[in-house]
């Protein structure tokens, strides 16, 4: 069953980046002279995405008036905060404007080149109610380590700290929208910390490994290597 629908996550404040971009929202930080958020939308299109849902919230009239311009109006709708709720409370504000029983989501200053039809193959394939999208990496310690069952199931979550290899939540999801609206969660909280390493024994939630290219602008450092590498991966 193939994804149609996609959720982006862009209300971030971007404190981390205040010095190299202070009047913008994180995912509107130009590279190689068009926001970030550019380059996500074209690839998640060319993956097959036919509909977004953009999560606002910090100066979303800046995004809003970027995506009248970049889009169709048939093609996105805004989710606005009017406060912040986190990355959970975000996607399940996002979840009720959904029209498709699973969705992807991502995040607005990440770019990970998945292959979607290999993430959406294997999430309907286990009947997920959540697969997450992991990268494998090399000595880092900006990330936190998941393990995986022989199956593919989230056997753990491991803490933030220096990692000498392994696999990390590239914060792309495959995610069946309407369970995850009956869930019982607060309206502001952590999607990472109380809903995936909450539940993940409790739910069919899988990992599927995608060895390509991740960048997240976080930080500094990675915001400036975006600027040498994002304008070669379109």
């Amino acid at each position: 069953m193939a994804i149609k629908e996609a959720v982006i996550l862009a209300g971030g404040l971007g404190t981390r980046l205040r010095s190299a971009l202070p009047d913008l929202p994180k995912c509107m930080a130009p590279v190689a002279g068009k926001p970030f958020l550019h380059y996500v939308i074209r690839y998640f299109q060319q993956q097959g995405i036919e509909r977004f849902i953009f999560s606002l919230g910090y100066k979303h009239d800046i995004i809003e008036e970027f995506l009248s311009q970049e889009l169709p109006p048939v093609s996105f709708i805004s989710s606005v905060e009017s406060e912040p709720l986190g990355t959970g409370g975000a996607i399940r504000l996002a979840c009720m404007k959904a029209n498709s029983k699973t969705i992807l989501v991502l995040n607005g200053d990440t770019f990970f080149k998945i292959k979607l039809n290999k993430l959406a193959e294997f999430h309907d394939s286990c009947d997920a109610h959540c697969t997450l999208s992991l990268k494998p990496m090399q000595k880092f310690e900006r990330y936190g380590v998941v393990e995986l069952s022989e199956n593919q199931s989230i056997k753990k979550f491991r803490e933030k700290k220096y990692y000498q290899k392994g696999l990390i939540n590239g914060g792309v999801y495959a995610l069946r929208s309407a369970e995850f609206l009956e869930e019982n969660l607060p309206e502001k909280f952590s999607f990472e910390k109380e809903y995936l390493e909450k539940f993940y024994a409790e739910r069919r939630m899988f990992g599927v490994i995608q060895d390509e290219y991740f960048i997240d602008i976080g930080i500094p450092e990675d915001y400036e290597k975006a600027q040498r590498e994002m304008k070669f991966e379109l």
